[in-house]
């Protein structure tokens, strides 16, 4: 089993930046990649982004490419998401995911273990 805690959400103004953080525990030691999701009121959940259990390859979502970086800091069983020029339409709850895979995954579907979720609200 792995847990995953996420942190780093709030409210902020348009065009402003937030880091959002997701700490795993547990089994950790098994190869992982993860993904950060956002789901909005009454829209159906979204990709953002995956990195590998080496962190050497990223994978983004065209919504957010050069505006959201992912990046991890194994030693801590951490995983980052930057957002920059943060808009009133990325408003949304945040979640990271765990797949046990070393392959970057866009398929909610491939992830075993998901975070509670953080909010993010974006004002005009």
């Amino acid at each position: 089993q792995v847990q995953l805690v996420e942190s780093g959400g709030g409210s902020v103004r348009d065009g402003d930046s937030l880091r959002l953080s997701c700490v795993a525990s547990g089994r950790t030691v098994i190869p992982y990649s993860m993904g950060w999701f956002r789901q909005a009121p009454g829209k159906e959940r979204e990709f953002l982004g995956a990195i590998t259990w080496s962190g050497d390859s990223t994978d983004y979502a065209d919504t957010v490419k050069g505006r959201f970086t992912i990046s991890r800091d194994s030693a801590k069983n951490t995983v980052y998401l930057q957002m920059n020029s943060l808009k009133p339409e990325d408003t949304a709850v945040y979640s990271c995911a765990a797949a046990y895979s070393t392959a970057l995954q866009q398929d909610s579907r491939k992830y075993q273990y998901w975070g509670q979720g953080t909010q993010v609200t974006v004002s005009s």
